[in-house]
């Protein structure tokens, strides 16, 4: 039987050459090494501003744990203002940044107004703690996103929440809407 498996094996190999390469080719593209170093140079170098969608970290207000945010643009009524602050204007949709990275938080908050705006929403809610850090220094979170807003083209103003939503860990924001057809301004 041996020699069966024998000539069963040189019968399939006919017509095969030999390879006389030791090394197998693997698919993989040889290594640019200029490239790769200045790969490596870019990812070394920090850039201290990051822009994504018009929200910057260039300059960053920071604010403490306790303190009580609020800023308008100009030509925004007073009155909305202190309604908002007041509480008596109902938010209809909330976003919690708590726990969040700076990018994800931002990202996020990012995404949340785009669709707050797409769905004619005129006021939200985002809670972004006051968590206070080891390193003594001011909340992240809350001062990205006290800057972030006033960034953002869309955001009339925004104010610290009443208690019962958040105190000063959470912001009502009032968003600027063009309006449905059909839809009355209330």
């Amino acid at each position: 039987m041996p020699d069966d498996d024998f000539s069963l094996f040189a019968e399939q190999m006919q017509g095969v050459r030999r390879i006389h390469v030791d090394q197998a080719d693997v698919g993989k593209a040889k290594v640019n090494k200029a490239g790769q170093r200045k790969r490596r140079e870019n990812a070394q170098q920090t850039t201290a501003t990051i822009t994504v969608d018009g929200l910057s970290d260039q300059f960053v207000i920071d604010v403490g744990a306790e303190d009580t945010l609020y800023w308008a643009r100009d030509g925004v009524q007073d009155t909305q203002l202190r309604r908002m602050k007041a509480g008596q204007i109902a938010f209809e949709g909330s976003l919690d940044l708590h726990g969040m990275s700076v990018e994800k938080a931002r990202t996020t908050l990012r995404e949340f107004l785009t669709e707050a705006l797409r769905l004619e929403i005129r006021c939200v809610r985002v809670t972004h703690g006051k968590a206070a850090r080891l390193d003594g220094k001011k909340p992240m979170i809350k001062s990205h996103v006290n800057t972030w807003l006033r960034q953002h083209d869309k955001v009339l103003g925004f104010t610290s929440c009443i208690a019962k939503h958040g105190g000063t860990g959470a912001v009502y924001v009032l968003l600027k809407r063009h309006m449905l057809e059909g839809r009355d301004e209330q």
